[in-house]
């Protein structure tokens, strides 16, 4: 795999297929970076693809007929968007991009007897309490958690738990919402803070009322990207993440691949993921895993019926297969594997936000372009926009991709970079 910049129809020489019969349908939110990407994978192997979205606006510059309008909240009505549009347009595969629209694929892909994960096991992978519960018995290594009401009095809570614990939105991502607390201070602290971020978000039911609260696990985090393939797992890569995340909050930053680990943690790290994929009833696409290591072995933090988030897919080049998204696709539509080339070092930096304020400018982008090593640089957020930090923030200012000659090349490339880059800040 090899860092690369923004991938084109030039750069990745894929064969064009032509067997397929119907449309692929990509389900993308208007915030997902990645709809870009995946049209030009589909390019390149040569599917008719739509892309349905919430909101018209990211549709405009696409061709009338494929593209449609599709309500993510309301998920009996998005389904009947979909299967309406079927019937004038068959479909053939459905990809949930990001984590809001992976419940509503595997419906629709239910509903129209095409390749899908069961709903049940999608929703359980999406819910961080119902995620603990599934895996409560599986034998795998789990911490003790609880379901926290925001209704209940929280002091009932705090005074006898084996601290430190880590609380938990049900269903953010990108880190939202997540605080470690050490003492019922700070437990009652993170209660509030939660409660206040989940009332500024679009959750619903249970989610919006209710917390995870789980014991906290020591140890180096990883992250494991694969495909599964009628419930068989095909790891596709594992990446370090060398920077440590304690709290009090959990701000990711570097990803680097391949693992530096000994073989035996990694074929641990991969016989948890597939066992844990497997109790939760997963069996067809994308996984995104999270995992601790320590001493009594690989901890599932969490598993998302989806592939890696942002922009950080672009850390991973798979040769003649394609890039990380041609290989979705390929496995959405049940055509062959194609085999992957041996990996070599690269990876990624989620450059953190370092405060709140308005983004003036980025002063040497320049300069930090022209390390040797780096592919890429993309800042994701506009200048003039709003920075907010986690854990109230869950977007990043930007990606960062480098590739080496070995991970510690790599991971050095990202630092250097990004220690050339300045962030301009306007505080309100």
């Amino acid at each position: 795999m090899r860092a690369a910049p923004t991938p084109t129809t030039s750069q990745a020489k894929v064969a064009r297929e032509v067997t397929v019969s119907g449309r692929l349908l990509l389900l993308v939110p208007t915030t997902s970076y990645r709809v870009g990407d995946f049209l030009q994978a589909a390019e390149r192997l040569g599917v008719d693809v739509a892309v349905g979205s919430d909101q018209q606006n990211i549709l405009a510059q696409f061709s009338p007929g494929h593209t449609m309008t599709v309500d993510f909240r309301d998920l009996a009505r998005g389904l009947d968007q979909i299967t309406g549009y079927h019937r004038d347009y068959p479909l053939a595969a459905i990809i949930g991009v990001d984590q809001e629209t992976t419940l509503l694929a595997a419906m629709a892909g239910e509903a129209l007897a095409l390749r899908h994960n069961a709903p049940a096991s999608v929703e359980a992978a999406g819910n961080k309490y119902r995620f603990r519960y599934r895996l409560a018995n599986s034998g795998l290594p789990a911490p003790w958690f609880n379901l926290l009401d925001l209704s209940d009095d929280p002091m009932a809570h705090c005074r006898n738990l084996p601290y430190p614990v880590v609380l938990k939105p049900l269903a953010l991502s990108a880190s939202r919402g997540v605080i470690r607390a050490n003492d019922p201070d700070q437990f009652l602290t993170a209660c509030k803070r939660i409660e206040a971020i989940l009332a500024n978000s679009e959750q619903s039911g249970e989610a919006a009322s209710h917390i995870l609260i789980e014991g906290y696990i020591p140890g180096q985090e990883v992250a494991l990207e694969g495909l599964l393939e009628d419930g068989r797992l095909r790891v596709l890569a594992l990446f370090d993440k060398p920077d440590p995340l304690e709290g009090p909050f959990f701000e990711e930053t570097i990803y680097i691949t391949p693992s530096r680990l000994p073989s035996e943690v990694q074929s641990n790290v991969a016989a948890t993921v597939a066992k844990g994929v497997a109790t939760l009833g997963l069996r067809h696409g994308p996984i995104h895993a999270e995992l601790r290591i320590n001493d009594q072995g690989a901890w599932l933090i969490e598993v998302a019926a989806r592939s890696i988030g942002g922009l950080c897919a672009r850390a991973l080049d798979f040769g003649a297969a394609g890039r990380l998204e041609d290989l979705i696709i390929r496995a959405a539509l049940g055509l062959a594997a194609i085999d992957t080339d041996a990996p070599s070092a690269s990876g990624v930096m989620m450059i953190p936000i370092p405060g709140a304020g308005v983004l003036s400018r980025v002063d040497g982008l320049e300069a930090a372009r022209a390390v040797a090593g780096i592919a890429d640089i993309a800042i994701s957020i506009p200048q003039g926009d709003t920075l907010v930090p986690v854990p109230e923030g869950d977007r990043y200012l930007g990606f960062i991709f480098a590739s080496g000659d070995t991970p510690e090349l790599a991971e050095a490339t990202l630092r250097e970079a990004h220690d050339k880059l300045e962030f301009v800040i306007e505080v309100a």
